[in-house]
């Protein structure tokens, strides 16, 4: 596969041969829920218009381009890291796990992985780091898509297992609903323990009566 930005990444190999993955990831921020990546191999014979980074595009924007991304894509892959692993690893760590198994998981086997961000998953294929990646390279607007539509799902369901939480309005993010409902409940099974404002809450205990275990 070419260059797919000629003339700003130079330094990629140009050739035939080269078959480029995009990988970046979602959920590194929030309280709660599994850090999540994805890897997209484009096809250069069907380009999909839109693709950006997913954070400067709208919900229902993100909800039509990922199936889009996944009928069209030569080779796409979505993984995750646990709460557990995030507790156990820290989330520098995890999502470079969540990263290297969304690219170990592609059906083609790429030659090259283009990560979002200035630090790249030990893997057996050759990557490069690319700061802004996911404004700049399609294959990760690509990926920054599928994982980010991915983790908001994942967290719609979680928000049916604890509604109390309301998990499908914040996405586990840190904001004063789900601190507020944090400290009133407690931590739930699927919060990041090892994040300050959890540890905080658990230390200090529930609020009132009904905090998960």
């Amino acid at each position: 596969m070419k260059n797919p930005t000629p003339g700003l990444f130079d330094f990629l190999p140009d050739s035939p041969d080269e078959i480029i993955c995009g990988v970046d990831e979602a959920g590194r921020g929030p309280l709660a829920g599994p850090v999540f990546a994805a890897a997209v191999i484009l096809d250069p014979a069907r380009p999909i218009a839109g693709l950006r980074d997913s954070k400067k595009l709208t919900e229902a924007k993100r909800d039509l381009l990922a199936p889009v991304i996944k009928a069209q894509a030569l080779a796409w892959a979505i993984a995750e890291a646990s709460e557990a692993e995030i507790d156990r690893l820290n989330i520098l760590q995890a999502t470079m796990l969540a990263m290297r198994r969304a690219v170990e998981a592609l059906q083609t086997v790429p030659t090259l992985a283009l990560i979002d961000g200035n630090r790249c998953p030990v893997m057996k294929i050759q990557s490069i780091a690319i700061v802004g990646g996911d404004d700049k390279v399609e294959a990760i607007s690509a990926a920054s898509i599928l994982a980010k539509t991915a983790r908001d799902a994942a967290l719609v369901t979680l928000h049916e297992q604890y509604p109390q939480y309301c998990f499908d309005q914040h996405k586990g993010y840190g904001t004063a609903l789900h601190l507020a409902r944090l400290r009133e409940f407690g931590a739930s099974p699927v919060h990041r323990r090892s994040f300050a404002p959890v540890r905080a809450v658990l230390a200090a205990g529930p609020q009132a009566k009904g905090a998960a275990a």
